[in-house]
């Protein structure tokens, strides 16, 4: 699974939200959670939060046993029921005509 923060930054771009009304949302200066948002130091979790919040968005701890099904989950493929495929009794009903 991507890391939070490409996660992050993928949640932004598909909500089409600026840098700068992310940060305005969070009270933050564009450049301070540019930084932030590389990776590349330490943030508070508490700020990670408020972007996710700003994105319409939560992080929750995934079992790893469980990891698999969330993926597809949030890729859109969903390993539920396939509701566009024929039932056994519409199948069988075919044959019968």
């Amino acid at each position: 699974m991507a890391s939070l923060y490409d996660q992050l930054r993928a949640r932004r771009a598909a909500r089409k939200s600026s840098l700068g009304e992310v940060a305005r949302l969070i009270g933050m200066a564009p450049s301070n959670l540019t930084t932030a948002l590389s990776g590349r130091s330490d943030v508070r979790a508490s700020t990670l939060e408020a972007v996710g919040a700003a994105l319409d968005a939560e992080w929750v701890l995934v079992p790893r046993e469980h990891l698999l099904a969330v993926k597809r989950l949030v890729e859109g493929k969903d390993s539920g029921p396939d509701r566009e495929a024929k039932t056994s009794v519409e199948m069988f009903l075919e044959q019968e005509s």
